[in-house]
């Protein structure tokens, strides 16, 4: 038998986070592997030269897709087209279910290649049905959260729980956070707000201006806070150029130009370091939960989306931490309820009491998986013993 040869697909940076750990996995488990497919700067670390940039398909929201819909319908025919012509042993596609779902539909109907995705549809929240229509073209789920695997093989898909990275990422210490302080001029007695407007560029636009409108705000009353922005890579340039707008100055971020390990170091460390944090809500939810900050998370769509999706919606929170938990303790401020007033209130709450949150972000992580196998190991072994 030759070097096991894998596809993988990943369309946005926390898909690239998850191909680089399972692509570690494999490595460590299969050590001849070879890879091949569509990735970011971290799976492209790993060994894979991705077919084109990955930021083509980090998009969201109805109006943000359709003016690109042909685009993306030629580059899913080049995709799935790579994929039978390299027969790989196994197609992983990961998250970004609109364009990778549809890769794995036409990879199924041209071949008998082993189908797998990463991070299984969210059917606990919305749209129930997707499960049922994923199964005609995916044979194996790879679940992020323990209550999930259950919906997926009611479909007939075979589903493991592999553990969330978050779970077991490394928590930045106090001498960390000191020196990062002391780096960046922030006294140890001052209030520090972490502000993330998100990883996409339709994000940051939506997003920034009500958060530059909130911490105005909040200064006024907490004079001594200092504010810090993280940019991710993809969208640095349109945060430097937000902040300029912000009636209070922020300290950015800029990861560009480093290493990947020193990279997530800085961002672990600005994370840790921080008291409270402002965030766009996504994964970045559990970023926050095992850094120990506590959160107010928002989000907002383009205005179509903002009437269409909450109509879908089946539950009444999309903040991971409380799902995991079967929580309420973070504010939500989604569609027509993030205006600036309510952001602000949750903010000024959050501040006079960050406590409130620590128990269940701790419960969180244990459910994750904290303390168990690497997650990029286990989904590795999972695709393994399936084959």
């Amino acid at each position: 038998m030759g070097a096991l040869k894998v596809f993988l697909v990943a369309g946005e940076p926390s898909g690239d986070a998850l191909g680089a750990a399972l692509m570690a996995g494999l490595k460590q488990l299969s050590p001849d592997v070879v890879f091949a497919g569509i990735g970011g700067p971290l799976m492209e670390a790993q060994g894979m030269t991705s077919q084109f940039d990955m930021s083509e398909l980090s998009l969201m929201g109805i109006a943000e897709v359709l003016p690109k819909y042909f685009h993306l319908k030629r580059r899913i025919a080049e995709t799935a087209d790579a994929v039978i012509g390299q027969q790989p042993d196994v197609l992983i596609t990961i998250d970004s279910p609109d364009f990778c779902l549809r890769v794995a539909k036409l990879v199924k109907a041209g071949s008998d290649i082993r189908t797998v995705h990463y991070v299984a549809p969210t059917v606990w929240a919305w749209r129930p049905g997707r499960a049922k229509k994923m199964a005609q073209m995916i044979d194996h789920v790879l679940a992020l959260f323990p209550f999930e695997p259950p919906y997926m093989e009611a479909e007939g898909m075979a589903c493991d729980f592999v553990g969330h990275p978050a779970a077991n990422a490394l928590r930045a210490t106090a001498d960390e956070c000191a020196v990062f302080r002391a780096a960046h001029g922030l006294a140890d007695a001052d209030p520090l707000v972490l502000v993330l407007p998100g990883s996409r560029r339709g994000e940051v636009a939506r997003m920034g201006p009500v958060f530059g409108e909130v911490l105005g705000a909040l200064a006024k009353s907490n004079p001594n806070m200092r504010m810090i922005v993280p940019a991710a890579p993809a969208v640095a340039d349109a945060v430097q150029a937000l902040v300029k707008d912000w009636p209070v100055p922020a300290h950015i971020i800029d990861i560009r130009g480093m290493d990947s390990e020193t990279a997530q170091a800085t961002k672990r460390t600005a994370f840790a370091a921080a008291d409270v944090a402002l965030a766009t809500s996504g994964t970045v939810a559990l970023e926050l939960a095992a850094a120990g900050t506590p959160m107010v998370s928002a989000f907002d769509l383009n205005w179509l989306s903002r009437i269409i999706i909450p109509r879908m919606l089946i539950t009444d929170t999309t903040c991971l931490v409380n799902l995991v938990t079967d929580s309420r303790v973070v504010p939500e401020l989604i569609g027509f309820d993030f205006t600036a007033d309510n952001v602000r209130t949750a903010m000024e709450g959050l501040l006079a009491d960050p406590s409130v949150q620590a128990e269940a972000m701790e419960q969180t992580m244990d459910l994750l998986g904290r303390g168990g196998e690497d997650p990029g190991v286990r989904a590795a072994r999972a695709v393994l013993d399936r084959l």
